[in-house]
């Protein structure tokens, strides 16, 4: 047997554990990468109990974690300090979200569903033009899309922003005002507006068409969208999925809506047969559309600067 010094065998292991592989444990040890979905009661809730998005996912080695808000606002918070990577929300969120520096990033975009917001008024209402809403108390959620539609509606009719007697409430405290007739019209999206029409015979005086898109959008941050477009892209595909099937299946849809929501199937059904379908990555044009919002709030002095929305493009935006 021949001996080797101790120095060289010193050397032999050096150069071993330099050109060595790393074991299996290494190799399991490895960080993959991660997706944390932020979701309301909503398609993104569809799309997690369907478990596609994480089949699609999983041999791009990124793991799925879903976390459920409340509201659009809160997600972008938490999209702000770093908490989730993914998440949808309405027109209006986004804006004041860029407006107070979230570092947000807009990745997709639904079609416009203007009939999915609309103005409201008493079954018996003597209330039957737009221009007999000049000075009659208005409810609605003060920064919303809703509010973005009314100062557009009134325009469209000719009138001020100064004829506007805005009552700014929350959804559930705007139905109660409205149900006792406290406010005379009620300003609100789906699938509030549904339910006012089915339990309260609510009359829709008038509803987006024509006037803006009410679309819904899907963000990121501009980090994660520019590191993760692949990601990105496949949770796109996956919602359109979504969509299309709820397009092609509306009775059942409206079904798993319905116990989401925790309504009645037919308030559901109310919602899901005015909606429109589809699902696609956000481009120029459609960031356009948020532009005139953010203009708008800014004209109202609901945000405090003037934002350019195009910052806030993913990479790849055409």
């Amino acid at each position: 047997m021949t001996l080797i010094s101790a120095p060289r065998r010193r050397l032999i292991q050096g150069v071993a554990a330099a050109i060595a592989l790393p074991s299996f444990g290494a190799l399991a040890q490895a960080p993959e990468r991660q997706f944390r979905i932020g979701h309301q009661k909503g398609y993104l809730t569809l799309l997690k109990g369907r478990g596609t998005l994480e089949k699609r996912l999983a041999p791009l080695g990124v793991s799925v974690k879903w976390t459920e808000f409340t509201a659009g606002p809160v997600q972008l918070e938490a999209l702000n300090v770093g908490s989730i990577d993914f998440g949808d929300v309405g027109e209006a969120p986004p804006i004041f979200a860029q407006a107070a520096g979230a570092p947000l990033a807009y990745v997709g975009a639904t079609v416009p569903r203007p009939q999915s917001e609309a103005v409201l008024v008493p079954r018996g209402s003597a209330i039957k033009t737009v221009a007999q809403l000049k000075g009659k108390k208005i409810a609605l959620n003060k920064g919303s899309n809703v509010h973005y539609f009314i100062v557009k509606l009134f325009e469209k009719h000719g009138l001020a922003f100064a004829d506007l007697n805005l009552v700014y409430l929350p959804p559930a405290d705007a139905r109660a005002a409205f149900e006792k007739g406290s406010v005379d019209v009620w300003v609100i999206w789906d699938p509030f507006l549904a339910a006012a029409e089915k339990s309260l015979e609510a009359r829709v005086l008038a509803d987006a068409t024509g006037v803006v898109g009410n679309r819904a959008y899907y963000f990121s941050s501009l980090d994660y969208a520019a590191k993760n477009a692949d990601v990105l892209s496949i949770a796109i595909e996956e919602l359109n999925k979504v969509d299309a099937w709820g397009a092609a299946n509306k009775g059942a849809l409206a079904g798993e809506l319905a116990a989401l929501w925790g309504l009645p199937k037919p308030v559901a059904e109310l919602s899901v047969n005015r909606s429109a379908y589809g699902t696609a990555p956000i481009t120029k044009a459609i960031l356009a559309e948020q532009q005139k919002i953010a203009d708008t709030f800014f004209e109202l002095k609901l945000i405090p600067k003037r934002i350019n929305v195009l910052e806030a493009a993913g990479a790849g935006v055409a």
